[in-house]
C-alpha cells in the first residue's frame, strides 16, 4: 500500500505522509477477539481473573498513549512529507511485564506461531520533526488498575 501511495505521489504531483505506530493505548481500547493487550489486560484484572500470557512471555512490545499519536499525526500533517514516519515510545516491554504491573494472578498461556519476539519501530523521522512521546505506559496501567508495581 505504502508503494501505490509514493506511485500516485509521483504520477499525480500529490504530496503525502505515511505513519507507523503499534500497541497504541489508552481511552477507547476495545478488548476481546481484535482488543489491544493493555484494555484484555485491564478487564480482566478489574474482573479479578487470571491474565493469559503466551509463552514464552518475553515478547518485547512498544506501547504508545493515543494522544501521543494524536499529536505525532497532527505535527507530520502540519510539516511531514514522505514516509516512515515512527510514532513509538523509547521504552519497551514484555508481555509478561506489562501483565505484572497489573498485579494479578498470571497463567502462562500456549506459544502462539508466528509470533514476533522483538519491537522496533524506527522513529528517526519522527524525532526530527520534534516528536517524542510524553506518556508512559507503566503510569497509565498504574493509574488504571491502582497497582504500583513496575518492573525492575
Amino acid at each position: 500500500n505504502t508503494e501505490l501511495v509514493s506511485n500516485y505521489s509521483d504520477w499525480y504531483g500529490l504530496q503525502y505522509a505515511t505513519t507507523y505506530f503499534y500497541n497504541v493505548f489508552g481511552p477507547g481500547e476495545r478488548s476481546g477477539k481484535y482488543g489491544t493487550v493493555i484494555e484484555i489486560f485491564r478487564q480482566n484484572a478489574a474482573a479479578g481473573e487470571a491474565l493469559t500470557v503466551n509463552s514464552p512471555g518475553t515478547q518485547q512490545r512498544i506501547f504508545t498513549h493515543v494522544d501521543d499519536i494524536v499529536d505525532g499525526l497532527i505535527l507530520v500533517g502540519e510539516k511531514g512529507e514522505g514516509g516512515e514516519f515512527g510514532f513509538g515510545a523509547e521504552e519497551s516491554y514484555s508481555v509478561l511485564e506489562i501483565a505484572r504491573m497489573f498485579g494479578s494472578q498470571i497463567e502462562m498461556g500456549p506459544e502462539v506461531p508466528g509470533n514476533r519476539m522483538g519491537a522496533k519501530l524506527d522513529v528517526t523521522k519522527s524525532h526530527a520533526l520534534g516528536w517524542r512521546a510524553q506518556r508512559r505506559v507503566s503510569d497509565y496501567i498504574e493509574n488504571v488498575s491502582g497497582n504500583s508495581s513496575r518492573p525492575g
